[in-house]
């Protein structure tokens, strides 16, 4: 459709097209790996995802699904196990999107234990951790959790910032911890509303602050990507857009 504008009387609607997902060419935050988390259910449901990955000019998909204490108890073993069985049905019915796997680690005290015995993150691209808090509560030794993982030579990426209650109204953190060398990653559906108005402004603030370094999918279910779809048109997708973001440089 391309830019342009409507005038109505003085006030002035400016009508964009949607962004263009393939200068992105990685998404590097999903759930795509069936029954393992609170991701895809099935096999079937994962290919019809990564379909959808593939048409909207995605290169390549870095799944993530979660590691979390007793509730979601997977193992590099079990992650990089679903992964082959994605990859060999992918290929198998010609999707051409390349498909890799690490892990979001949510901050409890066996993501602390494992930092302590040194035991080997899953990462991604130059040594990538992908890693969360609580959306409710700010938990606490966070400055140890980040010293432990910059000290041991990870780069942490911190998802999706702006979903964080405790941080509603300031983006102060997220611009002090990316001068320590934590990467940044906004949700691109928070920027379509879908997780609630506050949300929406928390993201908004990150993208004027220029404090993000990357934006994902955080794909679950299909109607992620589906509402990512509907919402390429609107000016805060374009504005991240503009910003030195890293997607990129894992392609």
């Amino acid at each position: 459709m391309g830019i342009f504008d409507r005038f109505f009387g003085r006030n002035r609607e400016v009508v964009l097209s949607p962004v263009d997902l393939s200068v992105l060419r990685v998404d590097m935050h999903s759930h795509l790996i069936p029954g393992i988390d609170d991701g895809s259910s099935s096999m079937d449901e994962s290919i019809a995802m990564l379909a959808k990955f593939e048409s909207m000019g995605y290169q390549k998909v870095i799944t993530t699904p979660h590691i979390m204490g007793d509730f979601f108890k997977n193992t590099p073993e079990i992650i990089l196990g679903g992964l082959e069985n994605v990859r060999s049905t992918a290929k198998q019915l010609g999707l051409k999107i390349e498909i890799e796997a690490a892990a979001e680690y949510y901050f409890d005290e066996s993501l602390m234990d494992r930092l302590k015995r040194k035991e080997r993150l899953l990462t991604f691209g130059d040594n990538y951790v992908l890693f969360e808090f609580s959306m409710m509560t700010r938990p606490d030794q966070i400055d140890e959790l980040l010293f432990k993982l910059l000290t041991q030579n990870y780069k942490p990426i911190l998802a999706h910032f702006e979903r964080y209650t405790f941080f509603f109204g300031s983006v102060e953190k997220a611009i002090e911890w990316r001068k320590m060398g934590i990467e940044i990653q906004l949700n691109l559906n928070s920027l379509a509303g879908h997780y609630g108005p506050m949300v929406k402004e928390q993201a908004e603030r990150l993208v004027d602050s220029g404090a993000v370094d990357f934006v994902a999918s955080d794909c679950h279910r299909m109607d992620h990507l589906m509402i990512m779809e509907r919402n390429l048109y609107l000016p805060y997708f374009h504005k991240v857009m503009t910003l030195d973001l890293k997607n990129s440089s894992l392609s």
